[in-house]
């Protein structure tokens, strides 16, 4: 039987995925031809913004190579533009005058960036952002000149920002409206991305109209002009305001493309073009059902139902695209879906952790999700999304709704450790929004194919393919389908910030091996882009730095959070928390009326016990900070610690010393252990915990490490965490001596003091490295362990209350001269 003749027009992602899809269904039915206006295979036009930073080459970001096209029998004329459609005759012409006879026809001429119609905007220096042609002026651009402006605060928009910034430029993101992103996120959401942003050195311009672009010295861009009459000097311009969808082509060949706001190509629900059934279209170029789609997910379903008409099958149709928008910002997760700005008929269930950089707002009504917004942490994004899409009513699991999908006894075991979002996620759930790819479709191309890593993950389903912000579940999939075969690299993690290109372990190791004691010798070996830093890598770097050489590099006070250099809680308006600690949780009368008298000569308006065994003084004023301290220290008592990245508390119950089910005296282990460890300064917080039986009164169950006394001794569980994500603790080891706790469990915390990256908990460091190693290191290697144990004891021989310091000025007598028991 002859083939029948296929054209493509546009070879981007939307209009190579309907082949792909025709070729699984029927690859021998066609000859196909593909015009491509650019001189390459078809490549991922999401990822063009690590190619502007440096951090991809074009080679990367290729989804289909040359090969792919002779391999599978396709023509392919790239760099050609087709001019005109003969329809009465089924011909199609190049620009250099090809003709290619056609039996059906696909447009997929995508967008076109929106340049406003401003003066100037034609002048050399003003660029839009597009295409590889754009990203590579842009990149020259930024060898010679020095001051950019980039109009529009989309996704886009501060992407161009982001990679103009990382090669050196001064950037200012002038934007129309109110906040950034305002299609995607709502203010709070905004404001937190922006703050990121000002951070890494970007700067903004909001609810700013452009009146002109003003011709410089250089016979190109020079300044920009605002209506309000501020002017702002340039080298460079980008115009990220909007696409608008490419139908110059359709229009001219008597295609219906619309009239006003709403022009593109009108399609059916099969894709077909509603003046000629014999040319279809799918892409940024279309109008279905009056909408216009900017999004990966949608145009690849366009794609589905397209590939499915032209093989004849023709049972599938487009009935428009629910959306969400999913997406990594200059690092950042972000994720919208949905009403997420609500409105007088819905409500609103918010977490908003602005020291923590998490925000989600998740929109009900009558008990339905409708909308949500996620900031910082998207892990539960496909579950709010789902739950949007089939209308489920959440009133049982209302509660538990901000705490995502592996939280709450509502789905049953899925809070334990090891039960992570994978696992109890359904086959029929979404994985990779972009390509449509559900969990089970993963989990059965991994057994089937015998898969191993995401690329051959990617390859085989496409999940993770386009956009990549699902790109860790499906690491989590295959983690949980092959077990142990699976080794994730943890070298590939990302950047530790936009400064620098290398990862926490890559700047970990530079230090220990170059022996390197202060931030500026840091910067200058690394080559760091930033040559003072910034929010993130200083207080990352600072940590490094003591950890490693604890009496060789001085700490930077500078390089702290300010939590840390007032050695108090900053308060949502402006005062302070201030925790003395309590050894073990226990106090005694003198130490009870020094709080006491504190909390009524400063006026302090909340006095509360803590979950952590202790009392916290909140509200005292920033000035009565140094009087309060004093008083405390005058009193016998110390500095908390409630504010660091640090040891934070020793829980206990009153064990064998007071109850009557204590197999073992949980009150000293605890004192014992929070005083060796007093000062010590860790990647994230820690926490530890004593319970004198089985009982676990302490919850020791739940905290960085925790003790659990049993008949003969004690138990050791590690990686515990009672945050938002609840991780319950790991057996370690058995012991049965406090100077085995001692020994174990320090050994433990400065492994991972010595390994762990910068805000990793244990549980996370632990997820990352594994169980089984902590246990060689330390369990199966007695030596080490004790070296380990060794160094930790060494780098607190001389802890000092900060407290006492922010007294005297002056180095204070070692606090504690600690002899550890059996």
């Amino acid at each position: 039987m002859k083939k029948q003749k296929l054209v493509l027009i546009g070879n981007g992602m939307a209009g190579i995925k309907a082949i792909e899809e025709l070729l699984k269904l029927d690859p021998e039915m066609y000859d196909i031809t593909v015009f491509g206006a650019e001189p390459y295979g078809n490549y991922n036009r999401i990822l063009l913004s690590p190619v502007l930073a440096g951090e991809m080459k074009l080679d990367d970001i290729m989804l289909n190579d040359l090969e792919w096209y002779k391999s599978n029998g396709i023509t392919l004329y790239s760099g050609k533009k087709v001019t005109k459609i003969d329809r009465a005759v089924k011909k199609v012409y190049s620009d250099d005058g090809t003709e290619v006879q056609y039996d059906r026809l696909v447009l997929a001429t995508g967008s076109t960036p929106f340049m406003p119609p401003i003066p100037g905007i034609d002048l050399p220096g003003v660029l839009a952002y597009r295409d590889i042609a754009d990203t590579e002026l842009m990149i020259a651009a930024t060898a010679s000149y020095k001051n950019a402006v980039v109009i529009g605060a989309g996704l886009l928009g501060l992407e161009a920002a982001n990679g103009l910034l990382l090669r050196g430029m001064n950037v200012t993101v002038v934007h129309l409206a109110d906040w950034i992103m305002e299609r995607q996120l709502d203010k709070v959401a905004a404001d937190m991305l922006q703050t990121s942003l000002e951070a890494k050195g970007m700067k903004f311009l909001l609810g700013r109209n452009t009146e002109a672009l003003i011709e410089g010295d250089e016979s190109r861009v020079g300044a920009i002009r605002f209506k309000d009459g501020m002017q702002l000097a340039t080298d460079l311009v980008v115009v990220a305001a909007g696409i608008r969808p490419n139908y110059t082509l359709a229009e001219s060949s008597g295609l219906f493309c619309g009239s006003g706001r709403v022009r593109g190509i009108h399609v059916s629900d099969t894709l077909q073009t509603i003046t000629d059934p014999s040319i279809y279209a799918v892409g940024e170029c279309v109008v279905h059902r009056g909408i216009a789609y900017g999004l990966v997910a949608p145009l690849f379903e366009q794609a589905k139902v397209c590939s499915n008409h032209l093989a004849n099958i023709g049972i599938a149709q487009y009935k428009g695209s629910v959306t969400s928008t999913k997406l990594k910002v200059t690092g950042i997760d972000v994720f919208s879906a949905g009403n997420f700005s609500g409105d007088d008929e819905t409500e609103d269930i918010l977490l908003h952790d602005r020291q923590a950089g998490i925000y989600k707002r998740i929109v009900v009504k009558q008990d339905r999700v409708v909308g949500s917004v996620l900031y910082g942490d998207t892990s539960d994004a496909a579950w709010y999304f789902q739950l949007m899409k089939d209308g489920q009513s959440v009133h049982e699991i209302r509660s538990h709704l901000l705490f995502g999908n592996s939280s709450g006894s509502h789905l049953g075991d899925a809070g334990h450790k090891g039960q992570n979002l994978a696992a109890t996620m359904a086959d029929s759930a979404e994985v990779c929004g972009c390509n449509g790819v559900c969990k089970g479709t993963i989990v059965k191309s991994i057994k089937q194919n015998g898969l191993f890593t995401v690329d051959e993950v990617r390859k085989h389903t496409k999940a993770s393919s386009s956009c990549g912000s699902c790109t860790g579940l499906v690491e989590q999939i295959l983690a949980s389908t092959v077990g142990g075969a699976y080794t994730p690299k943890t070298n590939e993690s990302k950047p530790m910030c936009g400064c620098t290109e290398h990862t926490h372990q890559i700047v970990r190791d530079a230090i220990y091996a170059e022996h390197l004691i202060n931030k500026e010798s840091v910067f200058k070996s690394l080559g760091w882009k930033n040559e003072n830093g910034c929010e993130k890598c200083r207080p990352a770097i600072n940590y490094y730095l003591i950890s490693s050489f604890p009496h060789e590099a001085k700490d930077d006070p500078q390089s702290r959070f300010v939590n840390e250099r007032m050695h108090a809680n900053i308060q949502k308006d402006g005062t302070f928390s201030v925790i003395p600690r309590m050894w073990g949780g226990l106090t005694n009368p003198k130490e009870l009326r020094a709080i006491a008298d504190a909390a009524e000569k400063y006026h302090v308006p909340t006095v509360k016990v803590t979950g952590g065994q202790r009392i916290d003084l909140l509200g005292i004023r920033k000035e009565d900070l140094p009087a309060v301290w004093a008083d405390l220290n005058a009193a016998g008592m110390v500095s908390g610690h409630a504010y660091g990245k640090s040891i934070r508390t020793v829980k206990t119950c009153v064990g064998a010393e007071h109850c009557r089910f204590g197999t073992q005296h949980s009150m000293d282990t605890g004192i014992l252990l929070e005083k060796m460890l007093f000062d010590m300064y860790a990647p994230h917080k820690v926490k530890l915990a004593v319970s004198g039986c089985p009982r676990n009164c302490a919850e020791s169950g739940i905290k960085d490490v925790g003790i659990i006394g049993v008949d003969s001794g004690f138990e050791i569980y590690v990686g515990g965490n009672g945050g938002i994500k609840t991780e319950v603790a790991q057996f370690f080891c058995k012991v049965t001596t406090n100077q085995e706790v001692m020994e174990y469990s320090g050994a433990f915390l400065q492994l991972y003091r010595e390994e762990g990256w910068y805000l990793e908990r244990t549980s996370h460091y632990l997820e990352r490295v594994g169980l089984g190693y902590a246990k060689s290191k330390i369990l199966e290697d007695e030596k080490g362990r004790k070296d380990l144990f060794e160094r930790l004891i060494d780098s607190l021989k001389n802890a000092k209350d900060p407290w006492e310091v922010m007294q005297t000025k002056e180095p204070v007598k070692q606090f504690i001269p600690i002899a550890v028991e059996a």
